[in-house]
């Protein structure tokens, strides 16, 4: 623990500020996770973990970055665990018992022939994926402990206000450590109950990685890469199971495009006007063999669908060579399975590809009072795209607007502003 690399950061603190962002990003999931399955609270574990990295940001300019910085973290914010559980002694009575009833359940994972831990991880995220939370609380306790996004990304991923977010994250924290819900990966006759829920979370942490809810940057591909890696750990896990396959492969499908949505600018490139020999082709080959796997053997699941259509886009040449039928033929599978307004949104945008701007706007029009919408920026910009496809500028600006008043992200808001000028324009040259 005490071996040290050769000596202070020499760029100075704002050096060793940027390492410390840095190692907490890429430890953070392992160091609560760690941390969580020793202690038994997540409060605790956040807080702890948390003055680790102050702590760090005290001694590392003095004594230099530690050569395994984790390591160094996750002693320190043990020994702040421990010294305060010496200070409240009831408080550390009632984490004791948890902690025996955990170790009772599944013990305290084994060193491999390496002498590595495994990755105490995929514990956490059974934990925050329990059955006894809420259904909303799961996946957005999952993304605020794991992928560390803030409370108000997760509320955007989620669609609902900041602190109602804020609300159900303390509520499934203060429901885990009253039912005393175990930090532990499910034995194999509770995994396939308890896994769609995992899946849900893995998808929504992609989904923030590959579409970002605010910020500079369209993608958090370090996200998006975790979420991918995460899903790996569970195929593997699962493998006679079919729909962490699907998963999988929707999210290399769609990962595989990374490179061409963005241009050297950073600026949004729409699939269309992507260019695809920038696509990842080899990721694109195993995201549909995965996607054989996933449809294989019996009735299809929801990602194994998703992936399905992402590979259709994939397999295409260009934009006119996309199979538009089937596209939407399966968004009507993937209904039938989720009916939600999301779906029929993107399910809409494919119908007028197959039959013209005028049908898809037709659909759009109907989802007008889904609640759920509201807020969602993209439903608002693809009616001001159809609108636009129409002739209807007028209409087009003010969806455009409604749009860009719900934009998260700079290389959308600068997109959409782009629309919004040809609106205008053509609407005053109508």
């Amino acid at each position: 623990m005490d071996e040290r690399a050769a000596g202070p950061d020499e760029p100075g603190r704002a050096g060793v500020d940027a390492s410390v962002e840095s190692v907490f990003r890429e430890e953070r999931g392992r160091l609560l996770a760690s941390l969580a399955r020793r202690f038994g609270d997540l409060d605790l574990a956040e807080e702890v973990a948390s003055e680790a990295i102050e702590a760090a940001l005290v001694h590392w300019p003095v004594d230099g970055v530690p050569t395994r910085p984790g390591a160094w973290l996750l002693t320190t914010a043990r020994r702040r665990a421990v010294d305060r559980l010496r200070r409240d002694r009831t408080y550390a009575a009632r984490l004791a018992v948890l902690q025996v009833e955990a170790d009772r359940a599944d013990p305290a994972p084994a060193a491999d022939a390496d002498g590595e831990l495994p990755d105490e991880r995929l514990q956490l995220f059974f934990t925050c994926a329990h059955p006894a939370l809420p259904a909303e609380d799961r996946g957005a306790l999952t993304l605020r402990c794991l992928a560390g996004l803030t409370t108000p990304e997760v509320a955007r991923a989620y669609l609902v206000p900041t602190a109602t977010m804020a609300q159900r994250i303390v509520r499934a924290k203060k429901k885990i450590r009253e039912a005393r819900i175990p930090f532990r990966v499910p034995g194999v006759d509770e995994l396939p109950a308890r896994l769609p829920g995992v899946l849900q979370v893995l998808y929504s942490i992609f989904t923030e990685g590959y579409a970002a809810s605010s910020g500079p940057t369209l993608q958090r591909s370090e996200l998006a890469e975790e979420a991918i890696r995460l899903a790996r750990i569970l195929r593997r896990l699962l493998p006679a199971e079919r729909e962490p396959a699907g998963l999988l492969g929707l999210m290399l499908l769609i990962h595989a495009r990374r490179a061409a949505r963005v241009d050297a600018a950073g600026a949004l490139v729409l699939l269309a006007d992507q260019d695809r020999g920038r696509w990842d082709r080899a990721m694109i080959e195993e995201g549909r063999e995965l996607v054989r796997v996933a449809l294989t053997g019996g009735p299809p699941g929801r990602y194994g669908v998703q992936a399905a259509i992402a590979g259709l886009h994939d397999e295409a040449a260009d934009p006119t060579t996309t199979d538009w039928p089937q596209v939407v033929a399966l968004y009507d599978v993937l209904f039938a399975l989720t009916p939600s307004p999301i779906v029929a949104l993107n399910r809409a945008v494919a119908v007028a590809m197959r039959d013209g701007p005028e049908a898809g706007l037709a659909l759009l029009d109907a989802l007008a009072d889904e609640p759920r919408l509201r807020g969602h920026h993209p439903y608002p910009a693809a009616r001001a795209e159809l609108l636009y496809r129409c002739g209807r500028f007028a209409e087009a600006a003010v969806a455009y607007r409604e749009a860009l008043e719900q934009v998260g992200t700079d290389p959308e808001r600068a997109h959409l502003l782009r629309g919004l000028a040809a609106a205008e324009a053509g609407s005053r040259d109508g």
